[in-house]
C-alpha cells in the first residue's frame, strides 16, 4: 500500500493512506540504515499492510534538515504583530531559504486586532509589492481564516515563525477544534513558549496538509552561500543584470556601478529588505570565515 507519513514518534511512524484515508502505525526496514535514509514526516512510502513495516521511500522532491521533513511545497511564515513583535529580519532569512529550495511562500500577519491599521498596512505592502501572497489574520477570533484555507488548498505547508506569533491557534481555527496545543505568552518577557514537540500533518482537505514544526526559525541559513544570496531577494533580479560588474555584492559597490543600490535609492526596492539583505549577506560572510 502507498501513503503518506503525517507523524513520527521514535522508531513508529503513522502512515495515511490516501485512498481509503485510514491510519496504520508502522515501523520501518532496518535496511533502511544500510543505505543512509530514514523515513521522515513527508515521505511517500510503500508499506505492507499485513507486517505493518514500510517497505519504499520513493524519491523526495525536497529535505529539510531541522526539523525533518520532506516533500513540502508551500512554506507559510507567520509574524504577529505584537507579543512577539514583527521580527522581519527572520522573516526575510525564511523567504532567502525558500526560494532556495524553490518552495512557494505565503507571509500570514497575525494578531491584527493589536495594532493600528497602518503598521499592518506597511508590512503588508512591503510584501505584496514583492509578488509575495500575505493574508491578514486574527486567528483567536477566526478572522481570515477562510482566506487563509484558500491559500492552502492543494499543497503540503508548514507553518514557520517565532514562538507565540499563534502558529497552534492558526491550526486549532483551521479545523475549529483543539487539535494542538497553544502556548501561553510569557507576562515578562511578552515571548512565546514553544508548546510543539514534534513534526505533524494535519490532513485539512483533499491532498492538502498543514504541518506545525518545532524549531523551524532556527534553520540553517549557512546552507546558502553568501555569493547566491541575491537571487534570493526576488525584487533584486530585475536590476541584477544591469550591474556593471559581474558578481556584484551590491554592498561595497558604488551606487552608479550598482543598478540594485540604485533601484534601492529610488525606492523600487523597499530599504527595510535591502538593509535585511546586507545583514543576512554579513552573517554569511562570517559563518565562511568562522
Amino acid at each position: 500500500m502507498k501513503g503518506i507519513i503525517i507523524e513520527n514518534i521514535s522508531n513508529l511512524y503513522k502512515v495515511i493512506n490516501q485512498e481509503n484515508k485510514e491510519i496504520y502505525k508502522c515501523l520501518a526496514r532496518g535496511s533502511f540504515k544500510n543505505i543512509g535514509i530514514t523515513p521522515v514526516v513527508g515521505d511517500i512510502v510503500e508499506f505492507s499492510e499485513k507486517e505493518n513495516v514500510i517497505e519504499k521511500i520513493y524519491d523526495r522532491e525536497n529535505y529539510i534538515k531541522r526539523p525533518k521533513i520532506a516533500n513540502i511545497t508551500q512554506i507559510v511564515f507567520v509574524i504577529s504583530m505584537k507579543h512577539p513583535k514583527p521580527d522581519l529580519l527572520l522573516l526575510d532569512k525564511q523567504l532567502a531559504f525558500a526560494e532556495s529550495l524553490g518552495v512557494k511562500s505565503l507571509i500570514v500577519i497575525n494578531k491584527c486586532d493589536l495594532v493600528e491599521e497602518n503598521e499592518i498596512e506597511k508590512i503588508f505592502n512591503i510584501y505584496k509589492n514583492i509578488g509575495y501572497d500575505v493574508v491578514k489574520l486574527k486567528a483567536k477570533e477566526k478572522a481570515g481564516i477562510e482566506n487563509l484555507k484558500e491559500n492552502l488548498l492543494g499543497e503540503i505547508s508548514v507553518l514557520s515563525g517565532n514562538s507565540g506569533v499563534g502558529k497552534s491557534t492558526i491550526i486549532n481555527a483551521l479545523f475549529n477544534d483543539v487539535v494542538t496545543s497553544e502556548g501561553d505568552i510569557s507576562e515578562k518577557s511578552k515571548r512565546g513558549k514553544n508548546t510543539t514537540t514534534l513534526v505533524k500533518l494535519y490532513e485539512i482537505d483533499k491532498n492538502t496538509f498543514v504541518a506545525d514544526t518545532p524549531g523551524f526559525s532556527t534553520f540553517e541559513i549557512s546552507e546558502i552561500e553568501k555569493e547566491d544570496l541575491s537571487h534570493f531577494f526576488k525584487e533584486f533580479k530585475p536590476f541584477m543584470e544591469k550591474c556593471n560588474y559581474i558578481g556584484c555584492s551590491h554592498i561595497k559597490e558604488a551606487d552608479e556601478e550598482c543598478a540594485v543600490k540604485r533601484a534601492k535609492n529610488n525606492q523600487e526596492i523597499s530599504e527595510s529588505r535591502y538593509e535585511n539583505y546586507c545583514k543576512i549577506y554579513e552573517e554569511l560572510k562570517n559563518i565562511k570565515k568562522w
